[in-house]
């Protein structure tokens, strides 16, 4: 299986060439990442009290899944997954990148954007970006015409910060390309006026006949919440209630805007989150259903997430899927719509979604590292998951091997309640077997920090 891994890039390396195909052919993609979501938090996965209308819609109109992962419970790591189809430390970047951070993503990383640009397309980015704040490591430094949004999380100024290091943050920055626009902006309009620049994109894009893809990062459901006047108070859930359901009004502007641009028929739309939700059942935070864990943790709830895609006539309505993808298999699937080449000279970890997508074929079998940090604390192969370090750990500390190792059958129990390591040894060794493999060929990129 690991070798099947490896020869991802192998497969990739065969696509065609974006000069081979025309314009007219190229799908448009957008890419919709919510912050801090859980996997309980929408009505088509079950929440019973916020009202997801448009996200609902769209789950009805083309396909949800139910066992997709971000690449880390963390922001900067999981967006750095997303953009390179790389588990983050082969790109170094394995923490969260704060203000005072000088490190980034850097220059040599193909990012879907860079693919996409290269055979043609319009790329934008709206939203928050938080893979270096520095020149250098800006969305218009990998790829993206054009950037609208705010560099890092909306909780790193003195004025909304929690840590004791505020003193050290700058005023947010919402910027325009790489320059300051405007400084602590009211996060109660952020959704909106990415809304604006986000639809604004698409019927330039379709005015001027071009395919484009649209990377829109939400600021929320990230601490401190907002809303705006029209949604704040009208929730059953409070806050975090409102904020979900205004970015449910921007998902229902996005398609609304691709269909009255009159492409929707040519149009991935894929909606999904960084990582799982803050502080479950608290008023600042949602929920993970079922699962186990939230936000930084590699229990379940710490990293499946939501993922809808929505594509009329390609993907077809009403369906469910179970089966296995992650946030690294994005680049891989956009650069097969494309028709773009794969990275030269970087290792994928990720894999085409199109099988799934297109022909509702789940024979895919899951092969997945949970990172925290630089050390993998676990492993998916199938329906069998392996904690290899205590999940107590805390996520920054590189803890050692357990002596008691943790199994689960993820299938019969998503909620990891049941240890059955001591009822199946065999397995317990090959996933062992199978972790130290990966660790001996991935090579940790330099650290950015």
């Amino acid at each position: 299986m690991l070798t099947a891994m490896l020869n991802r890039r192998e497969l990739l390396a065969t696509l065609v060439s974006g000069a081979l195909m025309g314009a007219e052919t190229k799908p448009n993609i957008v890419m919709i990442y919510a912050d801090d979501l859980g996997y309980g938090d929408l009505g088509c996965y079950g929440n019973p009290t916020i009202r997801t209308p448009h996200l609902d819609k769209m789950a009805a109109e083309g396909m949800r899944w139910t066992q997709f992962y971000s690449t880390s419970p963390l922001c900067s790591p999981s967006r750095a997954a997303l953009m390179t189809g790389r588990y983050p430390v082969r790109c170094g970047i394995s923490k969260v990148l704060f203000p005072y951070s000088t490190g980034g993503l850097k220059a040599g990383e193909t990012t879907v954007a860079d693919a996409l640009k290269g055979v043609g397309y319009a790329t934008a980015i709206v939203g928050k970006w938080h893979l270096g704040h520095k020149g250098e490591y800006l969305p218009t430094r990998h790829g993206f015409d054009s950037y609208f949004g705010i560099p890092y999380s909306n909780d790193m100024s003195p004025a909304t910060s929690r840590s004791p290091r505020k003193s050290e943050y700058p005023p947010t920055p919402l910027m325009r390309n790489e320059t300051v626009a405007e400084q602590e902006p009211d996060q109660s309009t952020l959704t909106g006026r990415y809304t604006e620049e986000a639809t604004g994109f698409i019927r330039a894009s379709a005015r001027a006949k071009k395919p484009f893809f649209l990377y829109f990062a939400h600021t929320f459901p990230h601490w401190p919440l907002a809303a705006s006047a029209k949604f704040k108070g009208k929730s059953k859930r409070g806050l975090f209630g409102d904020a979900v359901e205004e970015l449910d009004w921007s998902v229902g502007e996005v398609l609304r805007a691709v269909k009255e641009a009159g492409v929707e028929g040519n149009t991935l739309v894929m909606f999904s989150s960084d990582n799982g939700p803050a502080m479950p059942l608290r008023e600042e935070g949602g929920t993970a259903g079922q699962l186990s864990g939230w936000k930084s943790q590699n229990w379940e709830g710490g990293q499946r997430e939501p993922f809808i895609a929505r594509w009329p006539g390609r993907i077809k309505a009403g369906q469910v899927s179970h089966a296995f993808g992650c946030t690294m298999d994005i680049l891989p699937t956009c650069a097969k719509l494309a028709g773009a080449r794969a990275p030269v000279g970087r290792e994928l970890d990720g894999a085409d979604l199109g099988p799934a997508l297109f022909q509702g074929d789940e024979s895919r079998e899951a092969l997945f590292f949970y990172y925290g940090d630089v050390t993998v604390r676990a492993v998916r192969k199938g329906p069998w998951k392996l904690w290899v370090t205590d999940p107590k750990a805390g996520f920054a500390q590189k803890p050692a091997r357990t002596a008691t190792p943790l199994l689960f059958h993820l299938e019969h129990d998503p909620s990891e309640r049941f240890n059955v390591a001591e009822k199946q040894p065999e397995v317990v060794r090959e996933l062992t077997a199978l972790v130290d493999r990966h660790v001996a060929q991935v090579k940790i990129g330099e650290l950015q920090e």
